[in-house]
């Protein structure tokens, strides 16, 4: 069946932002719903057989609320006495608002791993540890970097449904015409790459950009880039070391001098000039863009809207002996139970559904396109897999993949980063001195943000 994909989805800075939003208000979770979440409230055992009614709220909408609802068909089959009561195009905002006045919600989908920190530290979720001692569920057969993303501190509040990872996208017949025969797979072969196949008009201005270097360009983010040095951010106290890392100051000089070989002017003209993300128009799928870094639902968007393009895809390109190629930047959608849940047990059995059978995980995954987060899943014969699908799950799968630490202020750091980074592409200045307090500014807001 040909994916028609849904327009819903956020770009990582507005995610960063909302949920940093939400973390601030996070008092008021705790405030407005009732206890319950310690190891005393759980039954010893499992209740043998499950019976009533269950709330899930996500925040798919359209065709994509339609793939989910299949995998809670597999749920509702294989517990006939339990109806699943869904709530669609609910997202994290309206969730935590949800939350916090006491509406009767028992699982909550999130599209955002840098919620988990604020709902892990207020509250809002319930701690699932108790129950996956007592059902010795095996978490072995999640990525460690998705199980890293979907605890705080030592408490996992939430399980992972699904993921998105990032990888190259190439425009092959662009590509052949430059002479280009594989695509770049370390920095320096990117940037010669890329000014390889930008073309210009008579006057100046960009005709075709070959790869489009500026920070906050759709996917382009420090996440997204941090695999290309094997990048880290909090110290083990959480305190920032982006502005003392020599590798990320090696990568923001790397993206400045693309840029100013281009011309930020230049740069920032012709990108105004393209198509929004998620449309159409999206500036890969009208080759007026040759390359660039994107999530595994590009393919499904191409699949629906540029069927004829004709593309590759590979894994990001690395700094050479830095980063390490074939891995990515993982991050994805978490769910757990909310802590006013009045059926607890049928919120517990819902979501270890969702997140640990495999065949809800490849029902998901080939309705949504989204990179399953169980080994099982990703090896299944059952998940469909094409040549350009398939960079995405290796390098979900590759060893050496990364994600980013959750904080309470909802990783509220990643989008000061941002920030940092924009306004540095644009300016320049004194790259040491505005590391050092671009760590100094992320430092202070997670004081304020406490624990």
């Amino acid at each position: 069946m040909t994916p028609h994909p849904e327009p819903q989805r956020r770009s990582h800075l507005r995610r960063i932002i909302a949920a940093a939003a939400i973390a601030t208000t996070g008092a008021l979770v705790v405030a407005g719903c009732s206890s319950g979440s310690s190891a005393a409230s759980v039954d010893k055992t499992a209740p043998k057989e499950l019976k009533g009614t269950v709330s899930l709220w996500h925040f798919f909408t359209g065709r994509e609320a339609g793939v989910v609802k299949s995998a809670v068909d597999g749920f509702e089959k294989a517990n006939p006495g339990v109806t699943v009561d869904i709530h669609g195009g609910q997202d994290d905002e309206k969730l935590q608002k949800a939350i916090s006045s006491g509406q009767s919600i028992d699982v909550g989908l999130s599209y955002s791993t840098a919620i988990v920190g604020s709902f892990c530290s207020s509250g809002a979720f319930r701690d699932l540890s108790p129950y996956i001692k007592r059902d010795k569920v095996d978490l072995s057969d999640i990525p460690k970097a998705v199980q890293s993303y979907t605890q705080y501190k030592g408490t996992r509040c939430t399980l992972p449904a699904l993921a998105d990872v990032s990888a190259l996208m190439y425009n092959k017949p662009a590509l052949a015409a430059a002479g280009i025969t594989t695509p770049p797979k370390t920095l320096d072969e990117l940037k010669a790459d890329g000014l390889k196949l930008t073309t210009y008009n008579a006057d100046g201005s960009i005709k075709q950009l070959g790869f489009n270097p500026l920070i906050d360009f759709y996917e382009n983010s420090p996440e997204h880039w941090a695999p290309m040095i094997d990048g880290t951010w909090l110290d083990s106290k959480g305190n920032s070391e982006i502005g003392t890392s020599a590798n990320w100051k090696k990568l923001i000089a790397w993206q400045k001098g693309f840029v100013d070989a281009i011309g930020y002017d230049k740069l920032k003209a012709f990108t105004s000039g393209l198509g929004q993300e998620f449309a159409a128009d999206n500036a890969f799928q009208t080759g007026q863009v040759a390359m660039q870094i994107d999530g595994e639902y590009r393919t499904a968007f191409i699949k629906d809207q540029k069927p004829d393009l004709d593309y590759g895809t590979a894994p990001t390109p690395v700094m050479d002996g830095v980063g390490n190629y074939g891995s990515t930047y993982i991050a994805g959608n978490v769910a757990g139970i909310a802590k006013g849940s009045k059926n607890p047990e049928l919120a517990w059995a819902l979501l270890k559904y969702l997140s640990t059978n495999t065949d809800a995980q490849v029902t998901m995954g080939n309705g949504l396109k989204n990179i399953p987060t169980l080994t099982s899943a990703l090896k299944s014969p059952d998940l469909e897999v094409d040549a350009n699908y398939k960079t995405f799950v290796d390098v979900a799968g590759n060893k050496d993949t990364m994600t980013s630490p959750g904080t309470a202020d909802g990783a509220a750091y990643i989008g000061t980063f941002t920030k940092f980074w924009q306004a540095y592409q644009e300016n320049g200045g004194d790259l040491d001195a505005k590391l050092k307090q671009l760590d100094s500014d992320i430092d202070n807001a997670n004081q304020l943000a406490g624990p």
